[in-house]
């Protein structure tokens, strides 16, 4: 099977591929099949209609398109492999001859994999934030503890500092109701001014049942940033008691029989926890710096279909949110134009097209592979991010088997990155080196039992461009 290749442009190529009769006959056969068992004709078993009757009733031509439709890309990715290309989307395909029982004919234009070269990774150098928990993070977990050892009590008071009152609020602006501007039995401590600015001063004095209206400025909703009238109705006044964090509580909140060392297993946890997060900055942080030492120009077509399912994606869910550009930046607080915001919508894709296609080659290039367990363990991160048994992300694999391969993509991508940052040089902002090799997944230290890749983490997915959350991300 004759296959060659032109070189459009350093990142698209035109194959021309002629596949002989010959070997197209397994997949006319089967047309053949499928036909006979579709149809009813007189004199015929349903099954066993024969070619020729097949060719007179329908046409030869619907079964050799039927034909080609079940076999090109079996056709064009032994084409991809004798000419040694690295696709990098679907082809556009275009049968250009068909000479019936010989030969047909076909092109398929697709975006390939550019030549470029990869840096010595042992010469990447990032910094990451250092490593800090400070004992005020330490207080705030310890806190939180005893909340939940804590006593409400509601009483029959005005409201004062350090109270959690449950309050309604509505916003109005020359004595009329603002939409969408209300919310109703929320509690608040007061005090905590971590509400609107003026509501610890309102509700300061209230009893349950009592208002109270003072001006502010809207921090969320589609009035944002708007001056407006609020009115503040305290339903209920509750004290708090919280118990001391002392060696009793220790015991009866944890295994621990000191409170000493409560907080060592508090602070030990969230150490943990910074590490992990340190890690995952180190990464992107390496990534980064890769990125900017590769020349490498994505491909217009990538990039532009990257582009545009971006777009679509964004403008859909803001659409179901009943909210235009201006109105999600105003509700975020970034200061973009629409223009802006696409603008760096479009940057943000090609940098993110690039570490891919960076990412791959270096998978390629170092036969890096993934296995079983790899694809078990994604499986289980991955849902614990999402929230939900593993179980369920297996299922959904079994009901959508095309999102393996995207797995199977991430995996290997998240293996190139973990061995280019355990090559990496990273360090903190006061010039100490940041041990990765190490690094256990729950962000312990220890003998490097598992794999790398498993502590640098995967490739971190581009943002969904979720407006909930922050499509310019």
């Amino acid at each position: 099977m004759p296959s060659t290749v032109e070189q459009l442009s350093p990142s698209r190529v035109k194959i021309t591929v002629e596949v002989p009769f010959a070997d197209l006959k397994p997949s006319m056969d089967k047309a053949y099949a499928e036909v006979a068992k579709s149809v009813n004709i007189p004199g015929f078993r349903r099954g066993k209609v024969p070619p020729l009757v097949i060719d007179q009733r329908f046409g030869r031509g619907v079964i050799i398109q039927e034909a080609f439709n079940d076999s090109w890309q079996g056709f064009y990715g032994a084409a991809i492999t004798e000419n040694n290309l690295s696709p990098l989307a679907q082809p556009d395909v275009e049968v250009t001859k068909l000479e019936d029982g010989d030969v047909i004919e076909f092109t398929a234009e697709v975006d390939v994999r550019p030549e470029f070269e990869l840096p010595d990774f042992s010469t990447l150098q990032a910094q990451v934030d250092p490593l800090e928990v400070p004992d005020t993070l330490v207080d705030q977990q310890l806190d939180v503890l005893r909340n939940r050892f804590g006593s409400r009590e509601t009483v029959e008071r005005p409201a004062a500092e350090g109270d959690i009152v449950t309050i309604n609020l509505l916003a109005s602006r020359d004595g009329e109701p603002l939409e969408d501007a209300a919310a109703e039995e929320v509690e608040y401590t007061v005090g905590s001014g971590q509400m609107l600015d003026g509501l610890d001063e309102a509700v300061t004095g209230l009893s349950a049942g009592e208002s109270a209206t003072f001006a502010s400025t809207l921090v969320s909703g589609p009035l944002k940033d708007e001056e407006a009238d609020i009115q503040v109705t305290v339903t209920k006044v509750q004290t708090s008691e919280l118990p001391d964090a002392d060696d009793e509580f220790a015991q009866e909140a944890s295994e621990f029989d000191t409170i000493e060392e409560l907080r060592a297993n508090i602070e030990e946890r969230l150490t943990r926890i910074a590490r992990l997060e340190q890690a995952s900055q180190a990464r992107d942080a390496v990534l980064e710096t890769l990125v900017g030492q590769v020349v490498l120009e994505v491909p217009e077509h990538l990039l532009t279909s990257e582009v545009d399912n971006r777009r679509q994606q964004i403008t859909e869910q803001l659409g179901q949110a009943g909210l235009t550009i201006e109105q999600y930046l105003a509700d975020v607080g970034q200061e973009q134009t629409e223009d802006e915001f696409w603008a760096d919508l479009e940057e943000r894709s090609g940098q993110a097209l690039k570490a891919q296609i960076i990412l791959d080659k270096v998978a390629e290039e170092h036969s890096l592979e993934v296995d079983q367990n790899d694809f078990t363990q994604h499986i289980v991160r991955k849902a614990q991010t999402d929230g939900v048994p593993p179980q369920q992300v297996a299922d959904h694999l079994k009901e959508h088997p095309h999102h393996i391969e995207e797995y199977m993509l991430e995996i290997r991508r998240g293996k190139a990155l973990a061995m280019i940052v355990e090559s990496a040089t990273v360090t903190d902002s006061n010039g100490s080196v940041v041990e990765l090799a190490k690094l256990h997944e729950d962000g312990t230290y220890g003998d490097p039992e598992v794999q790398p890749e498993d502590v640098a983490g995967e490739v971190a997915e581009e943002p969904t461009a979720e407006p909930a959350q922050n499509p310019s991300s």
